[in-house]
């Protein structure tokens, strides 16, 4: 069976970096593989990814050392249930807010006797390279299970929630803790308030041995955190990536040349 090296890293106190997924593209997915990321997450909260186009995304990796990620739309059985069955090597689930739901998405997450993962299906095994009943015996072992704090909520219930068994890492996200804030929400604020929560919560996670993982806007960004020890780093997006280049090439055309030019910003997602 294939080892996944995105929990080995977080295991080792080792940074690992991806990106987000948002077009519903096994194409896309594919060519980002090549890219030399350590992860990628197709995003299925925030975007129209069928389950059955993110299983394509998840098998078009599987040729690349990039590991297959999947942001599940919401904290439900079902969700994680239908993306491990179909081949992902792993979970992020949003706005893990109590102790409560922590310990739902180990229970999900998890054959017997760490959770009740329902038993079935061969997809899974197909991109670990090995036959279902060895994935049955390790996946446990290999599946890598990421929270997301990303509410003030969460903030006040961090050490209840860090102390649930099987979280293998933690991710904020700036724009829902922002706004839970009553700030405006961006991946990059110089807001000491917001500073001090980040730091808040990625003391907690160091308490408890658990990895801390951000998302940021641009490799300066990353390598800033990374110096601070968070291990699992997002940087910006697919989406974000392809339009920023866009935007840059289209700024540098004489203002004649396209009559739709505007100057956009820079897109930080």
């Amino acid at each position: 069976m294939r080892e996944n090296t995105v929990k080995r890293r977080l295991r080792e106190g080792k940074p690992s970096v991806g990106t987000w997924l948002s077009i519903p593209s096994p194409y896309t997915s594919e060519v980002m593989a090549q890219a030399g990321y350590d992860w990628l997450v197709i995003d299925m909260e925030h975007n129209p990814i069928s389950i059955e186009t993110a299983g394509l995304m998840v098998s078009s990796m599987f040729n690349s050392r990039t590991v297959p990620l999947v942001r599940i739309p919401w904290n439900t059985g079902e969700n994680i249930k239908r993306v491990l069955d179909m081949g992902a090597w792993g979970i992020v689930v949003p706005m893990v807010n109590s102790k409560e739901e922590a310990e739902r998405v180990v229970r999900e997450a998890k054959y017997f006797p760490h959770g009740g993962r329902s038993i079935g299906g061969r997809r899974h095994a197909v991109g670990f390279e090995t036959d279902p009943s060895t994935y049955f015996e390790q996946a446990n072992d290999e599946i890598v299970v990421i929270i997301q704090i990303e509410h003030i909520d969460a903030v006040r219930n961090i050490d209840e929630i860090f102390s649930v068994p099987g979280i293998d890492a933690c991710f904020i996200g700036p724009n829902d803790l922002m706004s839970s804030m009553g700030l405006k929400p961006q991946l990059e604020s110089g807001d000491p308030a917001v500073a001090e929560v980040i730091e808040q919560i990625k003391q907690a996670a160091s308490r408890h041995g658990i990895p801390a993982g951000i998302h940021v806007a641009n490799p300066e960004t990353a390598n800033k955190r990374i110096a601070e020890g968070f291990q699992f780093i997002a940087i910006s997006s697919e989406v974000g990536n392809m339009l920023n280049k866009a935007l840059s090439d289209i700024a540098k055309l004489d203002a004649s040349a396209v009559e739709s030019k505007s100057g956009g910003k820079e897109v930080r997602y």
